[in-house]
């Protein structure tokens, strides 16, 4: 293992704050710029019209119950590797992902060296930046602590689940927070952990990939008569 992985640097610290989606942005390899999002039909999906794969994330997965550690790793992973990025331009690159990553199994990739990260930042099919692939490695690696530990990813996600009494569902995308209070405790337990690349923005968004939260919103058909 290699101290440039293990140590966490002050480039890493500034990207978990309010600005990491568009310093994300700003370090994608060339050839990594954003895709088109298929723009939503009216009355219809919240996201993802138009885009078979992008229905089948929205209908099948989005918003419903994750567990499961290497499912929550490779949620994580991925919100974190979406950062500044449309989402449909990781979810079209899902595959590739879990073959690069050994399928999220964090023993494995916690043994990932510097020669895994050239290797990583030379495939073509993921998101080639270094700085979010090194915190995959990072973030496995402290999977494997937390392990160590007794403890698990799933307790520790979803003790940061909020509670759905009162609370409404979205009429538009404009009552959808970025952040939120149990986002940003779930970033801080996270980086205290041990993971990098986790803020309140990017916590947020794995929240809603994992079933935390439900913000599809009230005109959504995949949602009709749910509270």
């Amino acid at each position: 293992m290699t101290t440039d992985l293990a140590a966490t640097t002050a480039t890493e610290t500034a990207t978990e704050t309010a600005t990491e989606a568009a310093t994300a942005a700003a370090t994608e390899a060339a050839g990594e710029a954003a895709e088109v999002v298929p723009a939503p039909r009216a009355a219809g999906r919240c996201f993802g019209d138009g885009d078979p794969l992008y229905e089948r994330y929205h209908d099948d997965e989005w918003g419903a119950p994750v567990h499961g550690e290497a499912e929550l790793f490779e949620r994580i992973a991925l919100e974190g590797f979406q950062s500044g990025l449309s989402w449909i331009t990781v979810l079209r690159k899902r595959e590739a992902f879990r073959a690069a990553f050994a399928g999220f199994d964090a023993v494995t990739v916690a043994g990932f060296d510097e020669h895994d990260v050239e290797r990583l930042l030379g495939d073509a099919g993921i998101v080639r930046n270094r700085m979010k692939i090194e915190a995959t490695i990072a973030n496995a690696r402290a999977l494997v602590a937390l392990h160590a530990a007794g403890r698990t990813l799933d307790e520790v996600v979803w003790s940061h689940a909020p509670g759905d009494a009162g609370r409404e569902r979205p009429a538009t995308w404009a009552d959808v927070p970025a952040t939120t209070a149990e986002s940003r405790a779930l970033a801080k337990e996270l980086k205290s952990l041990g993971f990098r690349f986790v803020g309140p923005t990017t916590a947020y968004a794995a929240m809603q990939a994992c079933g935390l939260v439900d913000d599809h919103l009230a005109t959504c058909p995949a949602v009709a008569g749910r509270p």
